[in-house]
């Protein structure tokens, strides 16, 4: 989770900033990711805003760090792999998640009993993937 959590500070996610890390069944490292914009799209000039229309927030262009962690696989299976998050997957990464063979799932932070949260405990319950919430996880940095 330590790792999810430092990968977490490479957002420029003003509100929110999300980490993610994939292991092996020997828990070695698959991939990492966080939550951004996609390659070549500049961080100051697409929208961190939140509450403004949709197409003038940063819904419809932040890549959630789940979906960058799969992306940044660059072609190594994630079959059986176990996925750390900041914070539970939304329902969109949770597609994602099973899709990409992913048996496991541990999240720090819960979301709010949302719409895409039900979907996704109900997608991942069906497909037999579990959860575990970890809790009273954190990290020192210790500076120069």
């Amino acid at each position: 989770m330590s790792i999810s959590i430092i990968s977490s500070f490479r957002s420029k996610d003003p509100s929110k900033k999300v980490g993610c890390c994939i292991v092996d069944e020997d828990n070695r490292i698959v991939s990492i990711g966080y939550n951004g914009f996609p390659r070549g799209c500049c961080d100051t000039i697409f929208p961190w805003d939140k509450t403004k229309d949709w197409i003038d927030s940063k819904y419809p262009y932040v890549c959630h760090a789940e979906a960058n962690a799969i992306l940044n696989c660059q072609g190594k299976s994630c079959k059986g792999c176990f996925m750390y998050c900041t914070l539970f997957p939304c329902n969109e990464c949770a597609k994602l998640i099973i899709q990409s063979n992913i048996t496991k799932i541990y999240y720090m932070d819960d979301t709010k009993d949302t719409p895409s949260k039900t979907a996704a405990i109900k997608m991942f319950d069906s497909a037999n993937i579990s959860y575990v919430q970890m809790k009273n996880v954190s990290i020192k940095i210790v500076g120069d």
